[in-house]
């Protein structure tokens, strides 16, 4: 070690400077300029001393120690302990100082990259767009997985699961095994079950922040068509023909003999494979309405399927069966645009024709409850999303219950 080299560990290498050489390194690393004032608060003697050593002179008598960065500078210079200035006098007696601007640019880089699958599809989805600016206000990624070379494969099994949405009653066991290669990375309470239910919820139009219990988090896969179980995914229905060469057939045609209403699983409906009699089938969104229509109709009510709000697996199931048996569709449900959403999905996937949801039957409907929602397009009548907009109010279906009940009715005559 040489003359400089040893006088600059005396008077920069203690202990008791220690802490001005950590000032002027964290400075290096923000590419911030080796001037002005340091201070130590309640300094010791000690530190007092070698400051005083340094510099040639006894430091001030405040509370604080305060040191001149330019003094030391020049100081270092002079004594030929560092002749290229305090900056070089700090890199030999430490090493490289890491360059955190440089270093906090690489890993802003490397989160871009690893949420950019996600973003290239969120992109395309804007149900997804309020989610995903969520998921940065949060911070909701970074804690389920802290860097992003943990982040990056999470994000692209996560915009898999995405892209295979919205399904056609899909397992989500098998989803997530055909997306995963994992049957349970769907699994609750995995980082990826977590995010994927929150994105699942923006894209059935229900609030993402709200955490919910398992009825919550089945409704919200349902709402995609995805199904967590056979068991408890679910279809009421009343007056349905049925027949007498299958199980489920033998079931709705003895609930219609009774005049009651039937609930089917999914587990029965997809063990059921030949196409089921309907005729023309109406529609309704709440449950109500078949009640209402089992206590006065008994077996004389018409075929009518309840889609619950979102339709489940089992309700799009029976849908489906209904309509590879030649049955037609006519809906009905409230008139707010959960309601809209639920009548498109049965109007894209089915076809359908209005049940007293259209715009004459909005415009005389009487209701005082505020519509609140994003607008949306009513494909089957398309003033009625205009008419809802301007006028601004929901009418739920119980509100014109008397009416659907009158026109079941006749459809018996």
């Amino acid at each position: 070690m040489g003359d400089a080299t040893q006088r600059l560990e005396s008077l920069l290498g203690g202990p008791e400077i220690a802490w001005l050489v950590d000032r002027v390194r964290r400075r290096i690393a923000r590419n911030k300029p080796l001037t002005g004032t340091v201070s130590l608060p309640g300094a010791t003697a000690a530190q007092r001393r070698t400051v005083e050593l340094l510099l040639g002179r006894r430091p001030g008598t405040g509370a604080s120690l305060s040191v001149s960065l330019d003094e030391v500078d020049h100081v270092l210079r002079a004594s030929g302990a560092a002749p290229d200035g305090l900056a070089a006098a700090v890199l030999l007696l430490l090493g490289p100082v890491p360059d955190l601007a440089e270093e906090g640019a690489a890993r802003e880089a490397a989160w871009r990259a690893a949420f950019a699958p996600l973003d290239n599809h969120v992109v395309g989805c804007p149900p997804l767009h309020g989610w995903r600016a969520w998921l940065e206000t949060t911070g909701l990624v970074r804690r389920l997985a802290p860097a992003p070379d943990q982040a990056g494969p999470l994000l692209e099994r996560l915009t898999a699961v995405l892209a295979r949405l919205p399904s056609h009653g899909l397992p989500i066991g098998r989803l997530a095994a055909e997306t995963c290669a994992d049957a349970h990375a769907l699994d609750e309470g995995r980082p990826l079950a977590t995010l994927a239910l929150s994105a699942v919820k923006a894209l059935a139009g229900l609030p993402f922040v709200a955490e919910g219990g398992a009825d919550a988090r089945r409704s919200a896969w349902a709402a995609v068509g995805v199904h967590l179980d056979d068991l408890s995914s679910l279809v009421l229905c009343a007056g349905l023909p049925g027949d007498d060469r299958t199980p489920t057939g033998r079931m709705l045609r003895s609930a219609r003999a009774a005049g009651e209403p039937c609930v089917l699983t999914l587990r029965q409906l997809r063990r059921h494979d030949e196409p089921l009699a309907g005729g023309l089938v109406r529609i309704c969104e709440n449950p109500v309405v078949i009640a209402s229509a089992a206590d006065e109709l008994g077996p004389a009510c018409p075929p009518l399927v309840c889609v619950g709000g979102r339709p489940s697996a089992a309700v799009w199931r029976l849908l489906d069966l209904l309509a590879a048996g030649g049955a037609s569709f006519a809906y009905h449900g409230d008139f707010d645009w959960g309601g809209v959403a639920i009548a498109t999905a049965v109007h894209d996937r089915i076809g359908m024709l209005p049940w007293r949801f259209d715009t004459a039957a909005y415009e005389t409907a009487a209701s005082t409850t505020p519509l609140t929602g994003r607008p949306l397009a009513t494909p089957w009548d398309p003033p009625l999303s205009e008419v809802m907009t301007r006028r601004g109010v929901r009418v739920e279906e119980e509100l014109v219950l008397a009416d659907l009940l009158a026109d079941l009715a006749l459809l018996d005559r």
